[in-house]
């Protein structure tokens, strides 16, 4: 993989900032997982879920795959308040849509909201620390 050279560049911001890093694993089926892959491309991409994630104060989430396993990075500013931010994420236009269109895919219960289906992760070592 190209990645392992080169990386993945992070934004600084002007800010400080705090993540969030969750996971959800997709249904194992590869043309489920190659479909899942398209939808989240330019060419399927829903302007208005984007909208919607920055205007409840998230900055960047980005989404690895690794075989059916996703690993969401979600970075916000220090204030955020995760349970007001996604329980107003929910209720935006076309929100809910959006997660019906995205779960024939995972391995969640299809009317499950994002912030339920995604499972946040608990960070047990940061380098730095020692």
């Amino acid at each position: 993989m190209e990645t392992q050279k080169t990386g993945y560049k992070t934004k600084n911001y002007r800010i400080p900032v705090k993540r969030y890093c969750q996971t959800l694993d997709l249904k194992n089926s590869p043309e489920l997982i190659e479909e899942y892959r398209k939808r989240h491309g330019k060419a399927s991409y829903w302007p208005i879920i984007g909208e919607g994630i920055r205007s409840v104060g998230i900055l960047e989430m980005e989404i690895y795959l690794c075989d059916n396993r996703l690993f969401m990075i979600v970075e916000t500013p220090m204030d955020f308040d995760w349970e007001e931010a996604f329980q107003k994420l929910a209720g935006l236009p076309q929100q809910k849509e959006w997660e019906t269109y995205m779960s024939v895919f995972q391995q969640a219960e299809t009317h499950l909201s994002s912030a339920e289906k995604w499972k946040l992760m608990e960070r047990i070592f940061h380098l730095y620390e020692y």
